[in-house]
């Protein structure tokens, strides 16, 4: 994250690297705010955690409605999960499947090869069942405590979740040498840093916001994070880094742990 003499035109990089991150990571049609010279998604690795604060944010205003409207805990947790896969077009959803899938290959040519096919096996099938299903049991969960609770709690696991992302592209090498890992580039270890810290200031504030404790939320990132080393390391044991599909399962994996220990009532906050 360099920054240029001007504060004008360094916040004028900082804008365009978000807009990046944005286009990249969602289906916001944000293309039009996009610079001539578009910045490298490496160089927009700090703003992850704000993609993530957008896509809790929209879809906790859906969750928001339908709790109004009455809907059940469980129908509002199912479409509440569905408007963030809109959102981001399954992306994260579809790395996930194409990693467990890779967990089929005998050896890391056979894995790699196995990931970049288009088609779904049993093991990605059961992958998105497992995860999806449990960040579905989990925000119903928060919504049958709190709306509040569960409104923030999405937010907070969104963006958490993110952060993983941005670490991994700064130190994790690419796995290929072609694809979204190669073609993203390595993140610098500052800009993992910012989005850390991004993602810390959200937490608390969330956490304070409803009610919570911040340490116990903390608790909940602390596993949620520590879901993410466990998958990256398998990555780079299995695959000798890291690519698109990895970074999927990275978030998917943060997002369900966090939601996961936000709705047990050892951690989750006081209603």
């Amino acid at each position: 994250m360099a920054w240029r003499p001007s504060p004008r035109l360094a916040l004028v990089d900082r804008w365009a690297e978000a807009v990046t991150a944005l286009v990249w990571l969602t289906r916001l049609p944000l293309g039009k705010f996009l610079p001539a010279q578009v910045p490298s998604l490496s160089k927009a690795a700090w703003a992850f955690p704000l993609v993530g604060l957008v896509l809790g944010g929209c879809a906790s205003v859906a969750l928001l409605i339908m709790h109004m409207l009455g809907l059940p805990a469980v129908v509002v947790a199912i479409v509440t999960t569905g408007s963030m896969i809109l959102l981001t077009g399954g992306l994260h959803e579809d790395g996930l499947a194409d990693y467990a899938d890779g967990y089929g290959g005998a050896n890391r040519e056979r894995s790699l090869e196995i990931m970049r096919d288009s088609r779904i096996g049993s093991y990605g099938v059961l992958s998105l069942v497992l995860v999806t299903g449990l960040r579905i049991a989990a925000l119903a969960a928060l919504i049958e405590s709190s709306v509040t609770i569960a409104a923030c709690a999405l937010m907070a696991a969104a963006v958490f979740s993110r952060v993983g992302m941005s670490v991994a592209l700064a130190l994790m090498p690419a796995a290929r040498r072609d694809g979204l890992g190669q073609a993203a580039g390595r993140a610098s270890r500052g800009q993992a840093a910012v989005a850390l810290v991004i993602a810390a200031i959200s937490v608390i504030l969330l956490s304070i916001w409803a009610n919570g404790i911040p340490h116990l939320w903390g608790i909940a990132a602390f596993f949620g994070g520590a879901a993410q080393v466990w998958l990256a390391r398998g990555a780079q044991r299995r695959l000798g880094g890291q690519t698109g599909d990895v970074l999927g399962a990275i978030q998917q994996i943060g997002e369900a742990t966090v939601l996961a220990f936000l709705s047990a009532k050892a951690l989750g906050p006081a209603a």
